[in-house]
């Protein structure tokens, strides 16, 4: 078995004996993946551990690097994608082991920890920064365990030992004056006075010889007990224990205000909770506010590491802290004890990152003390307490932790980037901190090539990491603690995108109804944010930015995924079957639908256009998710099933990327029916945007495969889409052959709905050619066959064109009434304009101008140029004929850029 020390120089041993590494780097190299033993190093962290300016070769010298220690050492190096890791027992290498003893915090195992230190951490390898992290807390900790096991051998009267231990410290810190009043403690304790008392002499010539200060009241305290021979066990201790305060510590204000009760009068709180997210700062926070409060507590102030200790362990280290040598043996005994000595000398306590409230009450002290508590959860059901949820900095306030630690010139010359790197931090303070902290570590980048680098999120987490601070330990202790059910929500949730997502979403990834345990637990861990209630009153929640990039490195669960964006379509289809509007859609029948409650569905699609509204974004996630899933068949069901909403609402950007996305990802899965049906819904959208070439070019491709298929139905509406490409293009002989072609293929399949469509579109070309007696045969059939289905939208079509022909009030104001009443403002537009142009015929100018200058603001909005043309067109005749020459000018050149876009595009 091979053995390897960092606690000294750099060791590796086996049988006891040495085992030569041979060269600076490969040392490095090595040094650095124990530093993570058991954990992925990214190669571009090594290299920046390794070289300066690193060469071209240096991630090919990488891999020399470490194919010689796996040599040298056996099979314990080995590499993963783009990325390092070395495996290591925990009692195969003294970091560890250290680490592991000391949180047991009994004597023995302290002595243990203690007798691993061989000296400075690496000390034979040139110190680097990417170290630092990693080793600066080390001295900090060893010295905490040995003022832990001193105390622990004075309580016991084991008084010699504890001398020996504190020399050796107080030559280390020749200038700790609490490691030299306890030093002088331990000798005065073992009937050493005289020794004590030169202890004292030596130390106060060093501080006014060296520093140029008297001893502080603590140490001349100590003096004071051994000149009147006051036994150790029966000295009054002052805890100080507070960390030392972050100088970069950022923000907060208005939490800092409420933890510190600025200038209320009222004095400090009882019990205090601070809770937030993994990383957002809960510790800097109590830290400061406690700083802040220290004053109002002279008696002392204690610092407890809760960390998922036993209560009784937290009360025998808080006993030891405030003198106590003789430490009862239970947990009810040592919790009576602790709030009689604080009754008698009220204190600051600080409980840094309790689980949950039955670890804190134990440690609640009576009336007099205050307590922060630090949490992940809540612990609402600590009484009385002030609670204080941290959520992410502002994007400002993260920018200035950036700049504190990198520098203000620094980020200003790139403040693009530094905002972006914040951003893609989530403003969470720890990550912020770790980005600036892997900034200052490397001043030869730029902050646009560390941003490139955050850019991918599958990898973010792997990239905020340097030495001990990590983001991704927070969130896998965070994980560790979710149950099963929870956990495996957070997986699915993770990949459906940062759009916020409806309660039953979690139904839908654990395939069962009221699945608000889960969603609850989430919400308690800060995992899952509740965000607000929509208009259909149901709760939207999202996650945060990082914890959905921690989930993405976790395995998909494809079943999970698929019943998310089954429940989508199922409530998606229901809903466009309440819409007020027909188009031509076609579904997947291959497609899986997963239903909820029908109470639960009812009331969503009750208001169908709300829900859409309300699902939008996520609607178009959910296709995304799916086509990248390698749920082909899934992503473009939903993408058709949206289509009617899309028209109706003229979300062309959207209709245009899901049917995108959604073909790609048919054409994969070889679904030719897929394909032509996203191919069809591609060519619509074209046709609106008045991209003539590409629209016909799509509804043949469709129009073939449909036939190829045998689907003379959808083989139809493609034909329908090629007859209109000819009609806007002006071909009506065309447009005519495929529209009767269309109408014989509706009537084959008895598709009613379609033949209405159909004989409005032959009548509204009839009309444009400028045959008036069969268009108004045409557009009357149609009209009856809309009103025979009830189809009051093709109504409205039909009635714009009727118009034309005769009672243009009746028909117009009939149109313009049932598109507005279903929000319809595309088809509105052309109602409008054409009841303007009869409007204009019989001389009201002034209606007509307003109705046609709010067709035009619409058909601009919505991207039709067609449209747009024509308003400008009619209102520049308008203002011409109102004998305003230079209006109508603008409006008629307008008109002409128009067409010749339209004709240019057409060709």
């Amino acid at each position: 078995m091979v053995s390897f020390h960092v606690l000294g120089p750099l060791e590796a041993r086996a049988a006891g004996r040495p085992v030569r590494i041979s060269g600076r780097k490969p040392r490095m190299l090595l040094a650095t993946l124990l530093l993570d033993a058991n954990h992925l190093v990214g190669a571009d962290h090594l290299v920046d551990v390794l070289w300066e300016r690193p060469p071209r070769s240096a991630h090919a010298n990488l891999r020399t690097y470490a194919s010689s220690l796996r040599s040298e050492l056996g099979a314990r190096i080995r590499a993963e994608g783009s990325c390092y890791l070395i495996e290591v027992a925990h009692d195969e290498l003294d970091l560890l082991t250290f680490e592991r003893l000391v949180a047991r915090r009994d004597p023995e195992s302290l002595a243990e920890a203690l007798a691993l230190w061989r000296g400075v951490p690496l000390s034979d390898l040139p110190d680097h920064p990417l170290w630092t992290r990693r080793l600066a807390p080390l001295p900090e900790v060893r010295l905490a365990a040995a003022r832990e096991l001193i105390a622990a051998r004075m309580e016991r009267g084991e008084y010699g030992e504890a001398v020996t231990l504190l020399r050796a410290l107080c030559a280390e810190h020749p200038f700790r004056e609490d490691l030299w009043g306890q030093l002088m403690l331990a000798l005065h304790g073992s009937g050493r006075q005289a020794e004590a008392l030169a202890c004292y002499t030596e130390i106060r010539r060093q501080l006014v010889a060296e520093l140029g200060v008297e001893p502080g009241a603590e140490l001349r305290e100590v003096q004071a007990t051994v000149l009147a021979g006051t036994p150790p066990s029966q000295r009054v201790w002052t805890p100080r224990q507070l960390p030392p305060d972050l100088p970069d510590f950022v923000g907060r204000r208005q939490a800092l205000a409420l933890l510190t009760r600025q200038g209320d009068g009222r004095g400090p709180f009882p019990v205090a909770v601070i809770s937030g997210p993994p990383g957002s700062g809960k510790s800097a926070l109590a830290v400061r506010g406690a700083h802040a409060l220290a004053d109002a507590f002279p008696a002392g102030q204690l610092y407890l590491c809760m960390a998922a200790a036993d209560p009784a362990d937290l009360l025998a280290q808080a006993l030891r802290a405030l003198g106590v040598s003789a430490i009862p043996a239970t947990l009810a005994e040592r919790s009576a004890l602790y709030r009689s000595v604080l009754a008698e000398r009220p204190m600051l306590v600080v409980l840094d990152d309790a689980a949950d409230a039955a670890q804190v009450r134990p440690l609640l002290p009576g009336a007099g003390s205050s307590v922060i508590v630090t949490s992940r959860s809540k612990l609402t059901s600590v009484p009385g307490a002030l609670q204080i949820h941290l959520e992410p900095l502002s994007p400002p306030e993260a920018e200035e932790l950036l700049e504190r630690i990198i520098g203000a010139d620094r980020a200003r010359r790139e403040r693009e980037a530094a905002t972006a790197i914040v951003r893609a931090c989530g403003f969470v303070p720890l990550a912020v901190r770790i980005a600036g902290a892997r900034l200052a570590a490397r001043p030869g980048w730029s902050l646009a090539l560390f941003q490139n680098r955050l850019k991918d999120e599958s990898r973010r987490i792997g990239e905020l990491r340097i030495g001990d601070l990590d983001v991704r330990l927070g969130l896998d202790h965070s994980y560790r603690g979710l149950p099963a059910e929870a956990a495996r929500t957070l997986h699915t949730l993770g990949r459906l995108g940062g759009a916020s997502l409806p309660g039953w979403v979690v139904d839908a990834v654990l395939g069962r109804h009221r699945a608000d345990d889960v969603t609850d637990a989430l919400v308690d861990a800060d995992l899952l944010r509740l965000v607000g209630t929509d208009p259909l009153g149901q709760p939207r929640y999202r996650l945060p930015d990082l914890v959905r990039c921690h989930a993405l490195e976790q395995g998909p669960d494809l079943a999970a995924l698929a019943r998310v964006v089954a429940t989508w379509t199922a409530t998606t289809e229901l809903a466009t079957a309440r819409l007020p509007t027909t188009v031509f859609t076609l579904s997947s029948a291959a497609a899986a639908r997963w239903w909820l409650p029908r109470e639960t569905l009812e009331r969503l699609t009750a208001d169908p256009l709300a829900w859409f509204e309300a699902e939008h974004e996520g609607l178009e996630e959910a296709v995304r998710v799916a086509a990248s899933s390698g749920l082909g068949g899934q992503a473009w069901g939903l993408a058709a099933a949206m289509v009617p909403y899309l028209d109706l609402r003229c979300h062309f950007g959207t209709w245009q990327r899901t049917h995108g996305t959604a073909l790609a990802a048919a054409r994969v899965a070889g679904d030719s029916y897929g394909e032509a049906a996203m191919l069809r819904g591609l060519a619509q959208v074209c046709l609106y945007q008045d991209r003539y070439a590409e629209s016909e070019e799509m509804f043949a491709r469709a129009r073939r495969a449909f036939h190829e298929l045998g689907d003379t139905r959808a083989e139809a509406t493609s034909v329908c889409g090629l007859g209109a490409v000819a009609q806007f293009r002006g071909e009506h002989r065309a447009a005519l052959a495929h529209f009767h072609r269309a109408l014989v293929m509706f009537g084959s399949v008895g598709d009613l709905s379609g033949e209405a469509y159909t004989r409005q579109a032959i009548g509204r070309v009839c009309l444009k050619s400028g045959d008036l007696v069969q268009a108004a045969q045409w557009l009357g059939q149609a009209l009856r066959l809309a009103q025979q289905l009830g189809d009051v939208h093709r109504e409205g079509c039909v009635s714009i064109h009727l118009g034309k022909l005769g009672e243009p009030e009746r028909f117009h104001g009939r149109a313009l009434d049932i598109f507005e009443s279903l929000g319809d403002r595309h088809c509105g537009a052309y109602a409008m304009q054409s009841l303007a142009g009869f409007q204009a015929a019989s001389g009201e100018l002034g209606p007509a101008s307003a109705a046609l200058e709010r067709s035009l603001l619409i058909f601009r909005q919505l991207g039709d140029r067609s449209g747009e043309a024509s308003s400008a067109q009619l209102l520049g005749e308008l203002h011409r004929s109102a004998g305003r020459a230079e209006l109508a000018r603008d409006y008629l050149d307008q008109a002409v850029v128009l067409r010749g876009s339209l004709a240019a595009e057409a060709v």
